[in-house]
Order: structure tokens, then C-alpha cells, then sequence
């Protein structure tokens, strides 16, 4: 049997490279037939995996982190009829059964049958299923014929990875982001947030027809790499009303489209951006949002925060002007992205070269001993997506 080694979860601030078991196809005790055992060629840093490592949720010690997962496979169960061996894919974050009411309807993030606690699961995720994470050598999928997406020529498949990596969470829940605020062709976006996820929304949105896009941060570094692809960018260091600061870029104090890619770790703006308020994101997007526009919020908001400044916030309570948004007549979009709504579709993108996504995003790639360093890096703003190469496999 290979051996295995993948990034493991110590407690708040520190992962380390360890050896874990093998991949089995098996469920527990039972059999796992429809699955499939991948040699992982890429596996990424999440933000959301930050969150965890930060200690600001209930991640228990020894938890294999990673959801992000491109592989080939290496061994099929008996069950599984269209994926084959040696075949490169990409691993939706969401673990979806494809059986249930969720599933046929396409809400694949919130899959009854994979969790035993609440819908949806991923793997190496808190509160999420317990399934074993993808930053590793190996990693075992279950129900492969309908959650992996085969890339259809190999060679093209490993020249383009740094792309196609990015096919697994980041780029669908960008996307996702935009597609639920309503960004279409001439639109005025507003993207709260300039890390990978943000990069990739703005992408999005630019793909999607956007007019102007509008990204917002705290760190210079990550407002330099959305500018380098045409966005607007504002400081949020700046002290001033976001609405007049997007005045002075589109004329209007308003935007037709916001995205949310912070989440519950927001912090204030001006001279109080130093201080947590995790609040202030969405109430910023309901007053920025013009009367009858979109919300999309594929930024991470928890159930249990137990790092959070406030009680209320400890549980996820928030303070959100929900009156104002109400009286604009909002619609707001919240929850993973279903990312097999859209990942073949963005594939194409990427294969046709419609898109640089990776270009956008900064991709770049590390081994998984230096992982560790690259979650260190990752928290302390650098304007990067790390992508592990288990292997070492992948070009530098």
C-alpha cells in the first residue's frame, strides 16, 4: 500500500504536514462502491480554511484540512460506470449524493443524505461531515459519476492546471457571487473583498459583461493585483463614505450589483479598521446597493464563532439593518455555491481562453511541506493563491 501525507489541523494558528491513512473505498464499515481514490494533483489554500486555523470555529484538532481538489484517478469502485482510471478531474468542494430532492433540483451545497448533522458537506471542512480533506497525496470521492468533472484531454488538462485548479470552489463561488447579484452586461459591481475569492468574482463579473468593477480592501498589495486586470479599486483604509468614494468613480453614490466575499471576520472602515464588526459588510451592501438590486453573500458567515468580540456574533447573531435592505426592495443570495452549476461551463471559459483566471488570482504553486508557510503567508495578506502540489508533479 502508498503511503500518505496530508495537512492536518493542530489548534488555532498551527497546521502541520503529517502521515495520514490511505484512501480506502469504504464508508465506516461499509463498502463505498461508487467511489473513487484520486492521486491529488493540485489542492489549494481556501480563505475559509483560514478561518478554521485562526481557532474561529469549532474545527477539532487532527482534522486533514482541504476541499479544493483537482486529481487522477487510480482506482474506481465497482459501481461506478463513466469515470475511469487514469481519467484527470476536478472535485466539486460539495459532497453531493445526487439522489436526494436537494441534488435533483441542483442545490448541491445543501445535499441531504451526505451529512449526518445538517445539509451539505465537504471534505476537511468543520461541521461539514467529517469527511477526510484533500490536502494530501490521495483522497478518496465518493459518489464519483456525478460529482467529478473529467477534463476531456489530459495533456491539455496538465498544461492548463493553474486554471483548471481553480475550478474546484474559487472560481464557481465568484462567479456564483456575481451570478446572484444580478451582474450582467453594462452592470456596476461592487466586490467587497480583494482576496482569491474576490480576485475570481471580479473576474467573474468582467466575464459576465460588468461595466465597471469595483473592489474594495484594506490591503495595498491585493488592490494592485485587481487593478492589474482592469478593476476600480478602493483603500478602505481611507476614512469617508463608501458611497461618495464610489461617486467620484461612476458618478452615482450607488452600484446596480454587490458581492459580499469577506464574510463574518469583517473589519471596519477608516480609522476603524483595525476593529472586527462583523456587521459591516452587509450593511454596507444594502445601503451601496441601488433600490431593487442584487445582494450576492458567497462570503462565509458561521453558526458558532467562538473567537467573535460580542456574544451575540459567538453565534452567529448579527446587528444588520434588515429594514433598509427590505424598503430597497433587495434580494439577497446567500450559501455555497452549488459549484456544479457552473463548473463545466467555466471550464469551456478556460480551455477557450475566454478567461485568465489564475492570472487574476495570482496563482501560485507550492509544495506540501511548505504548506505550513503558505497558511502563514496566505493570513498575513498576501495578494496570492497558493496551490499545493502534493507531488511535485506540476512545473514551478
Amino acid at each position: 500500500m502508498s503511503g500518505n501525507r496530508g495537512v492536518v489541523y493542530q489548534g488555532p494558528g498551527k497546521v502541520t504536514v503529517e502521515t495520514i491513512a490511505f484512501p480506502e473505498l469504504a464508508l465506516g464499515s461499509r463498502r463505498c462502491d461508487h467511489g473513487v481514490i484520486l492521486k491529488v494533483l493540485t489542492t489549494n489554500i481556501c480563505g475559509s480554511d483560514q478561518h478554521m486555523v485562526r481557532g474561529r470555529t469549532t474545527a477539532p484538532q487532527g482534522l486533514v484540512l482541504g476541499h479544493e481538489i483537482t486529481g487522477e484517478v487510480i482506482e474506481c469502485g465497482r459501481d461506478v460506470e463513466f469515470i475511469h482510471k487514469g481519467d484527470i478531474v476536478s472535485v466539486p468542494f460539495n459532497i453531493a449524493c445526487g439522489r436526494c430532492r436537494n441534488c435533483k433540483e441542483g442545490k448541491t451545497g445543501i445535499c441531504l443524505n451526505v451529512n449526518p448533522s445538517r445539509p451539505g458537506a465537504a471534505y476537511g471542512y468543520v461541521d461539514m461531515g467529517g469527511w477526510v480533506g484533500g490536502q494530501a497525496e490521495y483522497v478518496m470521492v465518493p459518489y464519483a459519476d456525478f460529482n467529478l468533472l473529467r477534463f476531456p484531454d489530459r495533456d491539455q488538462a496538465l498544461a492548463k492546471i493553474r486554471d483548471l485548479t481553480l475550478l474546484s470552489d474559487i472560481f464557481p463561488t465568484g462567479f456564483h457571487g456575481c451570478v446572484t447579484a444580478g451582474v450582467g452586461p453594462g452592470s456596476i459591481v461592487y466586490i467587497a473583498g480583494a482576496g482569491p475569492v474576490g480576485l475570481a468574482a471580479a473576474a467573474s463579473a468582467k466575464l459576465l459583461g460588468a461595466a465597471c468593477v469595483i473592489v474594495g480592501d484594506m490591503i495595498a498589495e491585493r488592490l494592485d493585483q485587481a487593478e492589474s486586470f482592469g478593476c476600480e479599486t478602493i483603500d478602505l483604509r481611507q476614512d469617508g463614505d463608501l458611497g461618495e468614494m464610489v461617486r467620484q468613480i461612476v458618478g452615482e453614490p450607488e452600484v446596480d450589483a454587490f458581492v459580499d466575499c469577506v464574510g463574518f471576520e469583517a473589519h471596519g472602515c477608516g480609522h476603524d479598521h483595525s476593529h472586527e464588526q462583523p456587521a459591516i459588510v452587509l450593511n454596507s451592501a444594502m445601503a451601496l446597493t441601488r433600490a431593487g438590486g442584487q445582494i450576492g453573500i458567497p462570503g462565509l458567515y458561521v453558526t458558532e464563532d467562538p473567537g467573535a468580540e460580542d456574544k451575540a456574533a459567538q453565534t452567529g447573531s448579527l446587528s444588520i439593518r434588515f429594514g433598509l435592505g427590505w424598503a430597497k426592495s433587495h434580494s439577497f443570495h446567500t450559501g455555497q455555491c452549488p459549484v456544479l452549476r457552473y463548473n463545466r461551463q467555466l471550464m469551456q471559459a478556460i480551455l477557450f481562453d475566454r478567461v485568465e483566471i489564475a492570472k487574476a488570482v495570482n496563482v501560485q504553486m507550492i509544495g506540501l511541506d511548505q504548506a505550513p508557510q503558505g497558511y502563514a503567508d496566505f493570513d498575513g495578506g498576501a495578494a496570492k493563491k497558493f496551490v499545493i502540489d502534493p507531488h511535485g508533479a506540476i512545473a514551478a
